[in-house]
C-alpha cells in the first residue's frame, strides 16, 4: 500500500501567491468591469531587451543547423555562461569565485528550495521573520520543521529571526545556533539591505559555529549604495560557510525564460564533507539544464549593451518603487524599502491584520499587494508592494490608495 510524504499535511493552508490569485480571481468573477492593477506578485512587465532578444534568436537559428545543434547541456550549465558570470559577477567584485564552482539552474527559486537536500534531516534551520515562503516550505516538505504551531504560527523545530521596525528590519545573530541560515538581501518582502560590516558578522558567526549560509542574492542588480555588499563573498571567509543564489529574472526579465545560478565553493565543508560533489551529483540526477538558448540569453545579459540595456529597465523599476515609497508617504502611510530593492514595506493603517488590508485595498482601490502575514508572523500588520507594473499602472494604483 503506498503512503503520502505526511510532511506536506503540516503545510497550512496553500501557497501564499496561490491564495492571492484564487481571491483575485473570485473578485474579478464577480466584478468583471473592474480594473485590476497587480502589485503583489514579484513578476516583471517590461520585454526582454533587444540585445537580449537579437542572441535568443540567433540561438533558435543555430538550433536549426546540423553543424551548431545542441542537445542536453552540461551538468553544470555551458562553460561560456559560466565564464562571464564568474568574470562579471564575482572577480571584477573582488571575489574569487571560479567558473567551475557556478552551477546554472532555471532559477533560484528552485535552487533555494532544492539545496536542503543535501543536508541531514537533522540539522537546525534559522530564517529571518517575515520571510520569502520557499525557504520554510521546502524544509517543512523534507520533515525538517517539526509540527506547525497554530497560536504563534511557527514551526517548533525552526529559529525564526525576528525583522522588525527597530532593528531595521534585518536580523540579530541568533543565541540559539542553527546549522543552516537563510538569508535575503536586499531583502524580499522587506526590501532592506545588509551593509558589508553587518554581513561579516553573520559570515565570522556561521565560522565560528560550523554554520552554512544559504544566500539568496536574487535582487543585488538594484543595489545602489556603494556600501552594501552584492555578494556574500565580498566578505572575508565567506567561501568557507556560505552558498549563494542568483536569478535573471528580475535582473534582466527573464521570469518567462527562466535562468540563474547557485554558487558553491570548493573549499566549502559540512561536518568535514565538501558540499560541491553531493550538489553537483544532485544537480546532475534530477536535473537536464537551462536550455541552451536560455544560455545564449544569459550571456548576451553581461555583453555592453545588455548591460546598459539591463540596467535601463532596472531604473525603470526603481523609479516605478520610488513613486510608491513617496506617493504612500504622502498618504500619511509607514513606509520603507525600496531604496536598493523593488519591494516596497508598508504598515497597515488603522491596525488591520494583512489579509484584511488585502481585501481592503482590492475592493475599495482594485489594487493587489501582498499580506504581510504571509511571510511569517513579524510580517503581520504590514504589506508588500512591487516596483514591477507599468508606469502608467503604477501611478494610477497609487492616486486609487491615495482618495481612500
Amino acid at each position: 500500500m503506498a503512503h503520502i510524504n505526511t510532511n506536506y499535511k503540516k503545510l497550512p493552508g496553500s501557497y501564499l501567491f496561490s491564495t492571492i490569485g484564487k481571491k483575485v480571481r473570485e473578485y474579478q468573477e464577480k466584478n468583471p468591469e473592474a480594473k485590476i492593477i497587480r502589485l503583489g506578485i514579484g513578476d516583471v512587465t517590461q520585454p526582454i531587451a533587444p540585445e537580449i532578444i537579437t542572441a535568443l534568436h540567433k540561438a533558435v537559428d543555430e538550433m536549426g543547423n546540423p553543424e551548431t545543434f545542441k542537445g542536453y547541456a552540461p551538468d553544470l550549465g555551458y562553460e561560456f555562461l559560466r565564464s562571464v558570470i564568474a568574470k562579471k559577477d564575482f572577480i571584477e567584485r573582488g571575489c574569487d569565485i571560479s567558473p567551475d564552482e557556478i552551477f546554472v539552474s532555471d532559477g533560484a527559486k528552485c535552487d533555494c528550495g532544492n539545496i536542503q537536500e543535501i543536508f541531514s534531516l537533522d540539522n537546525r534551520v534559522a530564517v529571518c521573520d517575515p520571510v520569502y515562503p520557499v525557504y520554510v516550505d521546502s524544509n517543512v516538505m523534507a520533515g525538517r520543521t517539526g509540527e506547525y504551531d497554530p497560536a504563534k504560527e511557527c514551526f517548533n523545530d525552526v529559529i525564526y529571526m525576528p525583522c522588525l521596525k527597530e532593528n531595521g528590519f534585518t536580523p540579530e545573530l541568533p543565541s540559539e545556533v542553527p546549522d543552516l541560515i537563510y538569508l535575503c538581501f536586499p531583502n524580499n518582502p522587506t526590501g532592506a539591505v545588509i551593509h558589508k560590516t553587518e554581513l561579516q558578522k553573520w559570515v565570522d558567526y556561521a565560522n565560528e559555529h560550523g554554520s552554512i549560509i544559504l544566500y539568496d542574492a536574487a535582487y543585488e542588480a538594484y543595489i545602489s549604495e556603494d556600501d552594501v555588499p552584492h555578494s556574500i563573498y565580498e566578505c572575508n571567509g565567506a567561501k568557507g560557510c556560505a552558498i549563494e543564489f542568483r536569478s535573471f529574472s528580475k535582473t534582466a526579465g527573464f521570469t518567462g525564460l527562466r535562468l540563474g545560478f547557485t554558487v558553491i565553493p570548493k573549499e566549502l565543508k559540512a561536518g568535514g564533507e565538501a558540499l560541491w560533489p553531493l550538489w553537483a551529483r544532485r544537480h546532475g540526477t534530477k536535473y537536464n539544464g537551462a536550455p541552451y538558448i536560455v544560455q545564449k540569453a544569459g550571456e548576451a545579459v553581461y555583453s555592453e549593451n545588455g548591460r546598459k540595456q539591463v540596467r535601463e529597465q532596472i531604473a525603470y523599476y526603481m523609479q516605478n518603487a520610488g513613486i510608491i515609497l513617496d506617493g504612500l508617504a504622502a498618504a500619511g502611510y509607514e513606509v520603507s524599502g525600496g531604496k536598493n530593492a523593488p519591494y516596497i514595506w508598508l504598515k497597515t493603517p488603522d491596525d488591520m491584520t494583512g489579509w484584511q488590508f488585502f481585501d481592503y485595498l482590492l475592493e475599495k482601490a482594485g489594487v493587489v499587494g501582498t499580506p504581510g502575514s504571509g511571510f511569517g508572523p513579524h510580517g503581520e500588520h504590514y504589506f508588500r508592494l512591487t516596483a514591477f507594473g507599468n508606469r502608467e499602472n503604477t501611478i494610477e494604483a497609487i492616486e486609487r490608495i491615495k482618495r481612500l
